[in-house]
């Protein structure tokens, strides 16, 4: 889950909460405790922040929501951030937010800017051409 601000229409992203993964398959597919996320609604109870996103990664997969993502999305308001996964290291992160037009959901990808991003210590950036997943 991810905590933070929003003003004038932008999301500021300032903590984040991991959280185990309760699905009956978890080598398909990621659940959230619902005990994480009530606990930090608790939390922030009354403070400025807010649960504002959820966020995840897709192991050898594109940075992109998955049929299983728009399935599980329900909240309009949230953003979901999803990592492309490449050889164990990120190699993409993109953001979107669940509209719903015409009596169908789907997700549509917003402007994504980062302000304290740092290559991860021992890890060598991967090298070559276009990505392939």
């Amino acid at each position: 889950m991810l905590s933070g601000r929003e003003a004038d229409g932008v999301i500021r992203i300032d903590d984040v909460h991991k959280s185990e993964n309760l699905a009956a398959e978890p080598e398909e597919r990621f659940e959230v405790d619902p005990a994480l996320r009530l606990g930090l609604q608790r939390t922030l109870r009354g403070d400025c922040r807010r649960v504002v996103g959820i966020y995840h990664s897709h192991p050898d997969g594109p940075a992109q929501p998955s049929p299983w993502d728009l399935a599980a999305a329900w909240e309009p308001d949230l953003v979901w951030l999803v990592v492309g996964v490449r050889y164990g290291q990120a190699v993409q992160c993109t953001s979107h937010v669940l509209v719903e037009a015409n009596g169908e959901a789907r997700f549509i990808e917003v402007p994504l800017t980062t302000t304290n991003a740092s290559p991860a210590a021992g890890r060598k950036p991967i090298i070559g051409g276009g990505l392939e997943f």
